[in-house]
């Protein structure tokens, strides 16, 4: 989920993500922001052992909507190139906010219209949600928790997790604060992300199923971090995981901080398999190149009339080009045994065309999509790599279909 919003008057678009407490600055994308009342500041969490350095900004304007506004707003500006995350979102990117849009005012999101309501006390009443069930949660360092069942794989068990709508995946789940934790087969070794002290890297692979109040979703793919990339974090009490946007998606959803409660009401995605990226390619979007578009023009063209010798015309198709810019793509990774490492295709390879269409006249959303379609599906590329044209041909295999544990 991404917003528009203006920091200090200059126009930013954040991640929505409850998983975070401050507001973070990443990129400005060559945008001048003034920024007053700054300290240096150091970060740790997911990624590593190691921090990063930043800089703390009290006193900024933060406008959303023209509604929403806030005059003492603290930005968390880190100042590490590697950061940003906009090449592997597909969109320009420069922060994220979280804590800050949930905590005073009950907030919904719905997905399917792609719309945030965020309420007056004196708009938000129960009674209008009577559709919507009721979950209590806990909001601690700023952030939601919600115990809720889990079944990896033959009993339930209850888990306290994060909502973190800043997660793309539906599940996260930590090893080492699960005891006698067994990974469910088959699974395989995957990166999982970027935090803040680098490559997340770990296992991924499904679990029977995950109860949200009423609705039992099926078969979740769970992402499980290595103990390497979670030894810099601090869990609150009793937390083994978190819940993504994979699984929220299939929900509207009200967030009230304030009250300790969360809303949930199933749309017609809860039932959508849980799909994965079978191609086993990690694509990131290269910025914009200038390409030469072939579009059609209708021109007058004189046709005699059979009925006189009056001059009549007639559209013509023909042909024009014209100059646009369009996105650039490369492989930025490729998992170990995938079918797109068994027909050598690597890291660094500049991706030209999928099944006949230019990558150039696709989202990096539709490229993702597309390799998480379906099973057995025939995928052909058309690759650069160091000034040579290579065409390779794999077909979508699941690495980790459910089994019985």
């Amino acid at each position: 989920v991404f917003l528009d919003l203006k920091v200090n008057n200059v126009d930013l678009t954040f991640l929505l993500d409850t998983g975070v407490a401050e507001t973070l600055l990443f990129s400005l994308e060559n945008k001048e922001i003034s920024f007053e009342n700054v300290e240096k500041v150091n970060f740790t969490g997911l990624g590593g052992s190691s921090y990063i350095e930043g800089i703390k900004s009290s006193k900024n304007t933060l406008v959303i909507d023209k509604h929403f506004i806030a005059d003492n707003h603290t930005l968390y500006i880190i100042l590490d190139e590697n950061f940003n995350f906009s090449s592997h979102v597909g969109i320009p990117v420069n922060g994220i906010i979280g804590y800050n849009i949930f905590k005073n005012h009950p907030t919904k999101i719905d997905f399917e219209n792609h719309k945030i309501t965020v309420y007056n006390k004196t708009f938000f009443n129960e009674s209008k949600f009577k559709k919507f069930e009721k979950l209590p949660i806990s909001i601690e360092n700023q952030k939601p928790y919600l115990i809720t069942d889990i079944q990896q794989n033959k009993e339930f068990f209850p888990a306290k997790m994060l909502l973190d709508l800043g997660n793309s995946d539906a599940l996260w789940l930590f090893p080492n604060r699960i005891p006698n934790f067994n990974y469910n087969r088959p699974n395989i070794d995957d990166f999982l992300g970027r935090g803040f002290n680098g490559d997340i890297y770990g296992k991924r692979s499904r679990i029977h199923a995950i109860k949200l109040g009423n609705n039992t979703l099926n078969e979740p793919i769970v992402s499980m971090p290595s103990n390497e990339s979670v030894q810099s974090m601090n869990f609150v009490k009793d937390r083994i995981g978190s819940i993504g946007s994979d699984i929220l998606k299939r929900f509207t959803v009200i967030f009230d901080y304030k009250n300790s409660n969360f809303y949930i009401k199933k749309s017609k995605r809860i039932k959508d398999p849980f799909k994965f990226n079978m191609s086993g390619l990690d694509i990131k979007h290269d910025g914009m190149k200038w390409e030469n578009d072939l579009v059609k023009v209708d021109l007058p063209k004189p046709k005699e009339s059979a009925k006189n010798d009056n001059t009549v015309f007639t559209a013509q198709s023909d042909f024009q080009y014209k100059f646009v810019l369009k996105p650039e793509y490369s492989i930025v990774g490729v998992r170990e045994n995938s079918p797109a490492f068994l027909v050598d295709i690597k890291k660094g390879d500049k991706l030209i065309e999928i099944n006949g269409k230019k990558t150039s006249d696709m989202s990096l959303q539709q490229i993702n999509e597309l390799f998480s379609s379906e099973e057995n599906r025939k995928i052909k590329v058309t690759l650069i790599r160091n000034s040579m044209t290579l065409s390779k041909e794999f077909v979508l295999k699941d690495p980790i279909p459910y089994q019985e544990n």
